[in-house]
């Protein structure tokens, strides 16, 4: 049965909602925990990079009466973003079904850009944060939530260490203002973009 691809996805689908709506993530470090590293004024416009489940979309909106864009290239996924922002009366998220290379914002027009758990996802990394530094306003923030590279990585998995992270925001242009360690695999980065 598991070898059947289609109930393969499917259960692979399941357990990655499962995974990142859980409470073992919210245990390990909470959105709000993340979100008041940096200040988030009541107009600031906000996109979340592979918004998910709506994991950091949701408390996020709560605290900005602008626009936050969900942006994630999975469908059903966004649409359980859509149905807690409307239970949560929330009418300032937008849900954007494509990649951050498709996505059509004018530059220097968000403040704050979220990226958690996706960054290991995309080949091009520093293009990826080259994007990101564009589409930022002069000294907005940029928030990245990844796992720490182990010795014993799956090479179809690579992870992205925190120090080449923060080498690919330097040589972006961001400066780095702070580094968390929420537990051992865990780390943030909080950038900021200073040209």
């Amino acid at each position: 049965m598991e070898k059947n691809n289609h109930h393969h996805h499917a259960h692979n689908h399941r357990k990655k909602v499962e995974y990142l709506d859980s409470a073992e993530r919210r245990a390990q470090f909470s959105p709000e925990s993340l979100l008041s590293l940096f200040p988030i004024e009541r107009t600031d416009t906000i996109l979340d990079v592979g918004a998910g489940t709506g994991f950091l979309t949701i408390p996020a909106a709560k605290k900005t009466d602008g626009m936050v864009y969900a942006l994630d290239i999975d469908p059903n996924i966004l649409e359980m973003t859509k149905s807690k922002a409307q239970n949560e009366q929330l009418e300032n998220v937008q849900t954007i079904e494509r990649e951050l290379k498709d996505l059509s914002v004018d530059n220097n027009s968000i403040d704050i850009v979220l990226a958690s758990l996706v960054l290991h996802e995309i080949n091009a990394l520093s293009e990826t944060i080259q994007m990101i530094h564009e589409v930022l306003k002069v000294n907005g923030y940029f928030a990245c939530i990844e796992l720490e590279a182990m010795e014993d990585e799956d090479p179809n998995h690579p992870r992205i260490s925190a120090a080449h992270m923060e080498q690919v925001l330097n040589d972006a242009g961001f400066n780095v203002t702070k580094k968390l360690y929420p537990t051992e695999s865990v780390y943030v980065l909080i950038a900021q973009k200073h040209v």
